[in-house]
């Protein structure tokens, strides 16, 4: 045997995982579980999920299905009723229609719905245009299915949002897909029609491809959220992915869907019964209640987000970090440079020296140095609290310097 076979032979893991960088939350979950053993009170805007649980309705529907016996496997694409709902809510939130049929399929989370989206479009050396700060699982589900990240910087002079000539700029000859999410993770960033419809320029011209994250969709403020896929022409060239989790509180349901062309759709569930099968039967069941009956809980709970978003954003300007406006999901991203520390050092010594959770920047790719992210989801007390401590914390730093 060759020393190159033995070599090879005693790496154990493939190279696509070397590829997959570790989510970057260990070294402070780690940090988080020594701190708490002192015994003191932690304050944590680090989770990005909802502190509220799933409404009551929506669980007694699960617990329904259970006593009726829905306890087995599912069609791959879903319930066919549940396919029926989300098109029906596409059609009524974004005047668009999905045949449910052939352009719709229900996955485990939207997540494993890019998983399988990027499995299906993209070749070995493919290569995603996606904006940075990034939700932190983007480079890795390219990596794994082959393809290779160009990510395109965003300004926090500009609200961090992508911009149509920095896409067009980085387009070469390998470029097959553009990726983005909006409302954004972390930066809580929404995109307007116009600025959408300049991507559309560019994603025509090129002839590229879509995925457009909306799983934060109906999380806005202020602002009417504008589908990708809605804009003349685009529903052809775009999967679009949303799901559950985020807009009635189902984070651990694990359920999402993607929508899109037919063929691409098609091809998606054939990846589809080969890795997962079919979503839970009785998560699907709470989901048809949720798109049935769910609006008013999902106002409510936006209510209860836009009052705190607006508590910590003025109190982090009025602290001295500088903070945009963000216009949806659950996010702020306020800038920590005042300070002189870097994203990591503040995350880390806010949390050994004032007990308040947060998540560096840099996690969310190299434009994410030197911001934090601070997720709002949380009661308002503890913002106030968390925002106080900061205050503090922020004020010692800047008296020793």
């Amino acid at each position: 045997m060759s020393d190159e076979r033995k070599t090879r032979l005693k790496k154990r893991t493939s190279q696509r995982v070397d590829l997959v960088s570790e989510l970057g939350f260990a070294k402070f979950l780690n940090l988080l579980h020594s701190v708490s053993k002192e015994g003191k009170s932690i304050i944590s805007l680090g989770v990005g999920e909802p502190d509220f649980t799933t409404p009551w309705h929506i669980c007694e529907a699960a617990l329904d299905a259970l006593k009726k016996g829905y306890t087995r496997y599912t069609p791959t694409a879903g319930f066919p009723e549940l396919r029926h709902a989300v098109a029906q809510n596409l059609e009524s939130r974004h005047g668009i229609r999905y045949d449910p049929e052939t352009e719709i399929v229900i996955t485990v989370g939207s997540s494993q719905a890019m998983d399988l989206a990027f499995r299906t479009v993209l070749d070995p050396g493919d290569e995603v245009i996606m904006p940075d700060p990034y939700y932190v699982c983007y480079p890795s589900c390219i990596n794994l299915a082959h393809g290779i990240p160009v990510p395109v910087p965003t300004r926090s002079d500009n609200d961090f949002k992508l911009e149509a000539d920095q896409i067009e700029a980085r387009i070469t000859p390998r470029t097959k897909v553009i990726l983005f999410g909006y409302p954004a993770n972390p930066t809580g960033t929404e995109m307007s029609r116009e600025d959408l419809a300049e991507i559309a320029k560019v994603a025509e011209k090129h002839d590229l491809l879509v995925i457009s994250d909306e799983i934060y969709s109906q999380l806005t403020y202020e602002v009417e959220h504008t589908c990708f896929s809605s804009l003349p022409g685009m529903k052809e060239r775009t999967i679009l992915l949303d799901g559950f989790s985020k807009a009635y509180a189902m984070t651990g349901w694990r359920l999402g869907y993607a929508a899109g062309p037919a063929e691409l759709i098609a091809a998606i569930t054939k990846i589809h019964q080969h890795t997962m099968l079919s979503p839970s039967s009785m998560a699907q069941m709470a989901a048809i209640e949720a798109l049935k009956s769910g609006e008013d809980d999902v106002k409510r709970m936006v209510s209860e987000y836009d009052q705190r978003r607006k508590v910590i954003v003025r109190g982090l300007n009025q602290i001295g970090l500088a903070c945009h406006e963000p216009k949806g999901a659950f996010y702020a991203f306020p800038s920590v440079q005042s300070t002189g520390m870097t994203s990591e050092e503040f995350t880390e010594k806010l949390l050994l020296e004032e007990k308040v959770v947060v998540m560096p920047g840099n996690l969310f790719g190299p434009q994410g140095e030197g911001f934090v992210r601070c997720c709002y989801a949380t009661a308002l007390s503890d913002i106030e609290e968390a925002l106080r401590r900061m205050e503090r914390f922020v004020e010692r730093y800047r008296n020793r310097a």
